[in-house]
């Protein structure tokens, strides 16, 4: 007897509402002009042979060629099994104290047992060289075909390497699995007087995507990568503290499943190569000091919180490409005690089950998000009556309250099915406790996730 998939089962079972198809997430990757990439780094993107496909890349390097040494910063997963990459990418910073050139990804195996020493075979032409894999956890990966694209002199690597948008795009590619489209981002990064200079990010991920990361030097705190390079000068340690404090607000506020990989990495680069004087390529000035959060504040805060907005728009790339979602939704929690109580709630909400069916089904339960809510253990307990919750929608019609101070209020049911109807929205609770609030990126859960990972390795 011929066995049938669990998500065909599922998708044949009678229900009150039509399956709906994700919509098209193409319009989310468009070019970008290549003048506001960072300066001093060279990238690219290559088939090797890790995917079958010949036509699809698989592996992508990142080089800074700045005569600045380099300053590099990373959050790991805080995941107990870590894949072998993680282990040597931190083992490269912490020996480095915060030095890295060079970003070595690969796509389509995630590498994740006690592969050590292939990995350490990546980095063994430089004690500067981070890697990062993605993928199906638990098969061998191909080493040789690797290094042989890696390869300096005729690697398949070395005649594609660029600087500009097309070289961005390649590399993006190759960071992909369920990927849609390839998510990357470039802006400018004024600093203050006067001073502004470039970033750049390549996220990629779709499933299996809860992050919980923390920096190299502590204790372990999707799949998930990021890349993020910018020509700024900054001192290794106010880099790290800048990651830190963006990652927190960006990546560990996103989920599409509730599900932490073993390999969610997010490194940053800062190379000082952008201190060039009226913009103008090849002519360099007197070099600029490292911005040290201790001696600069004001310019450190601006760099932190200009990175911590470009996270966030990588971020919410990810959820808007979640397997199977047909929207992407904003959960605000507003009026707690504290910053992490918030974020606490928002995380709840945003990874349950229950509330994540509603908003496919656009069933205005809000009864899940307030038991979501409850259900989170803090420093002191929530007062019901002065929980509210609201829909707010995205096309600039009026908000729509369900629940006010604790009391019901009478909704109307079509209203609320026209918001949930929307691709974009948010879900706004008030805890009517305090000032702090915490923003997470959710996304519905869908008869498509179920396929796309009843059948992921196949």
């Amino acid at each position: 007897m011929a066995h049938t998939p669990a998500w065909k089962r599922l998708a044949s079972t009678s229900t009150t509402f039509t399956a709906k198809t994700a919509p098209s997430k193409a319009h989310l990757h468009k070019p970008i002009p290549d003048d506001l990439f960072p300066r001093g780094y060279v990238l690219g993107g290559v088939h090797c042979g890790v995917k079958k496909d010949p036509s699809v890349l698989d592996l992508a390097v990142l080089l800074s060629t700045s005569s600045r040494p380099t300053s590099a910063a990373a959050s790991f997963t805080r995941n107990a099994i870590q894949a072998a990459p993680v282990t040597v990418s931190k083992d490269v910073l912490r020996q480095s104290s915060g030095r890295s050139r060079a970003l070595v990804v690969n796509s389509g195996c995630a590498n994740a047992p006690r592969f050590i020493a292939l990995a350490l075979a990546l980095a063994s032409s430089s004690s500067e060289t981070l890697v990062m894999s993605t993928g199906v956890i638990g098969q061998p990966l191909p080493i040789s075909k690797i290094l042989t694209a890696l390869h300096p002199h005729g690697g398949a690597l070395a005649r594609h390497l660029g600087t500009g948008f097309a070289a961005w795009e390649a590399a993006a590619r190759a960071f992909t699995t369920t990927d849609t489209f390839p998510k990357l981002r470039a802006r400018a990064l004024p600093l203050g007087d006067g001073r502004t200079y470039r970033i750049a990010g390549i996220d990629k991920g779709a499933g299996m995507i809860h992050p919980d990361m923390v920096g190299p030097t502590r204790p372990p705190h999707a799949t998930l990568l990021g890349c993020i390079a910018t020509d700024a000068p900054v001192a290794p340690a106010a880099l790290q503290s800048a990651l830190d404090y963006a990652v927190q607000r960006s990546f560990n506020a996103i989920s599409v499943d509730g599900d932490m990989s073993t390999n969610d990495t997010v490194v940053l680069f800062a190379n000082g190569a952008g201190d060039l004087q009226g913009g103008r390529e090849g002519i360099e000035v007197e070099a600029e000091a490292e911005i040290d959060e201790a001696r600069d504040p004001g310019t450190f805060v601006r760099f932190r919180d200009g990175l911590t907005t470009f996270m966030q728009e990588l971020a919410q790339l990810v959820v808007r490409d979640g397997e199977g979602a047909t929207k992407f939704v904003t959960v605000s929690v507003e009026g707690a005690r504290s910053y992490e109580d918030a974020h606490k709630i928002a995380s709840k909400i945003s990874t349950s089950a229950l509330f994540k069916t509603a908003l496919y089904g656009e069933d205005a339960n809000w009864g899940r998000v307030l038991a979501a809510a409850g259900s989170v253990p803090l420093a002191a307990p929530l007062d019901p009556t002065r929980v509210s919750v609201s829909f707010i929608p995205t096309d600039g019609s009026p908000t729509l309250p369900l629940l006010v101070n604790g009391e019901p209020e009478q909704v109307d049911e079509v209203r609320a099915k026209e918001i949930l109807s929307l691709e974009d929205l948010e879900v706004r609770v008030d805890l009517g406790l305090g000032s702090e609030s915490a923003k997470y990126w959710t996304c519905d859960l869908s008869y498509e996730y179920v396929r796309i990972n009843g059948d992921y390795r196949s």
